[in-house]
């Protein structure tokens, strides 16, 4: 059978693939959308990130297709139905990476929070500016609020807990009665009652017709005075403009976005020279550890699929 990978994957997971299927690993073709839908007509196996799109057309572009591996969690470049309707298995690398979302959220929190970090320029320059950067806010005895209580939202309320923080959730899909907000020690609230609380506001849900500008102008408005944002989950979620004009009103504090409506993000964007603004390029589950997690639970996945298709 074959196998095919259209974006990076750990080099010991490709090598596993291979010595049980025929693969061709091809991580410069979610660049070439010609040559991956040429590729996909000879694929019983493909394995993508979150940038390959694995919609009606390469669908209809690949008729041997049974399985498609997911490097990561969002499903939302892959079209669902499609794949149901015709027997395709879709595997997820779910929780491989939650860990490193949920460092990258506490990370980039206590980085804002403190607000002293972009300072080594003027440090090694000889400029001194201590008194403008001794306003910084320590995590303890700070509000959490994390929207959309999935394992990523769990694992970060717990790292925050850590830190001595109150944390507060919002999940719909969640009821208030859920053991999960007492094992987490999280109080439940409606997405409103959160903002209103939260000093530090995280992101954990899927992009769908309900999520898509869930934090638009109106909700942004309704945070708290000096709040800080953070979105892992996905571009969308966060009406990007509505942002950057909060951020420069100073009616947050601060704002972390590691996923964009478009990406990569173009040059001269609303979120261009936003001040307190902290970008990345879809990174925030890529470390060196959930690679290898995430590749390791996908080839495994695959593999499985695979071999009990041949059967």
């Amino acid at each position: 059978m074959r196998v095919l990978i259209s974006e990076f994957m750990d080099a010991p997971a490709v090598d596993a693939l291979r010595q049980r299927f025929d693969v061709r690993y091809a991580p410069d073709l979610v660049e070439q959308r010609g040559a991956l839908l040429d590729a996909a007509a000879q694929a019983d196996a493909l394995i993508v990130r979150n940038r390959s799109q694995v919609n009606a057309e390469l669908l209809a572009a690949a008729p041997r297709l049974l399985v498609v591996g997911r490097l990561g969690v969002g499903l939302d470049n892959i079209d669902l139905p499609g794949c149901e309707a015709r027997g395709i298995q879709v595997i997820p690398a779910t929780g491989a990476n939650a860990r490193a979302v949920a460092e990258y959220v506490i990370g980039t929190m206590l980085a804002l929070l403190r607000g002293a970090y972009a300072a080594t320029p003027d440090v090694a320059a000889g400029r001194w500016p201590r008194p403008a950067l001794s306003q910084g806010l320590e995590a303890h005895g700070r509000t959490l609020g994390v929207v959309g209580f999935g394992g990523i939202g769990r694992l970060a309320a717990q790292l925050a807990r850590g830190l001595g923080m109150r944390v507060v959730g919002s999940d719909a899909a969640l009821p208030p009665g859920h053991p999960a907000w007492q094992v987490a020690g999280a109080a439940p609230l409606t997405l409103d009652e959160l903002l209103a609380q939260a000093d530090v506001v995280t992101l954990h849900v899927p992009l769908t017709a309900d999520t898509r500008h869930l934090l638009d102008a109106g909700r942004i408005g309704r945070m708290r005075p000096g709040a800080i944002l953070i979105n892992t989950s996905r571009g969308g979620i966060v009406d990007e403009a509505a942002l950057a004009a909060a951020l420069r009103a100073g009616h947050l504090r601060g704002a972390a976005l590691d996923v964009f409506e478009e990406e990569p993000l173009r040059a001269g964007s609303a979120l261009d020279d936003v001040p307190n603004l902290i970008l990345t390029p879809h990174i925030a589950g890529l470390t060196q550890e959930a690679n290898t997690r995430v590749s390791d639970m996908v080839a495994a996945g695959v593999t499985i699929a695979l071999d009990g298709r041949a059967r």
